[in-house]
């Protein structure tokens, strides 16, 4: 069964198969951007950011510059395709009072991605029934060696250099065993519409799902 979206299209019945929502994705994630330069990382943060939103984070700590095109950057993608009713974005000046601070409740966790880590298919098990939330630590610069001994768990996607941005995106998806796929954003303004040949993006006054 079809409805119709507009007067020259139809609704593809086969998007709204499947809906997953944040309170559904467990633990909770907030990602903390380690060692942020406004001119060199300002492209890579923001990537790091909406990769954070996109697959299921509640929020991102930048520790490091403070970079407000960052801010204004996410809070456009937030305002149009949804996720400012509990994404939180702050800046912090020292990552050690965070961590110390979080570190407090035995029930949360800090992971720190890195390839020198273990492999995330060894310990993303325990890594998901052991912490109720979860600090993600992606560094920009050099990392200090204390966020090696401060990080319940050290990460590893591959042993080889890459990117922190794909880092973590492989790391939410094998947290969340790929539900974080259908996350759906109740607030959104947008919402686009699966195709095989064309580019559906539709107000969410049109749609109903």
């Amino acid at each position: 069964m079809t409805r119709p979206v507009s007067p020259d299209q139809t609704y593809n019945a086969d998007y709204d198969y499947k809906k997953i929502f944040i309170e559904e994705l467990r633990p909770k994630v907030i990602v903390l951007r380690l060692g942020h330069r406004a001119e060199r990382d300002k492209r890579i943060t923001t990537h790091v950011a909406l990769v954070a939103r996109a697959f299921g984070a509640r929020g991102i700590i930048i520790v490091g510059d403070k970079d407000p095109m960052i801010r204004s950057s996410l809070e456009k993608i937030l305002s149009k395709w949804g996720g400012k009713e509990y994404f939180e974005f702050k800046e912090e000046d020292d990552y050690k009072r965070v961590l110390h601070e979080w570190k407090k409740d035995e029930k949360r966790c800090v992971a720190h991605l890195t390839m020198y880590g273990i492999p995330v298919d060894r310990i993303i098990s325990e890594i998901r029934e052991r912490c109720e939330e979860l600090i993600v630590i992606v560094g920009a610069e050099k990392v200090p060696r204390e966020i090696f001994e401060l990080a319940d768990y050290n990460v590893s996607i591959t042993s080889q250099p890459h990117s922190e941005v794909s880092a973590l995106a492989v790391f939410l998806d094998r947290l969340y065993e790929g539900r974080e796929l259908y996350l759906y954003f109740r607030d959104a303004e947008l919402r686009i519409i699966p195709d095989h040949k064309r580019k559906i993006v539709l107000k969410e006054k049109n749609i109903n799902i």
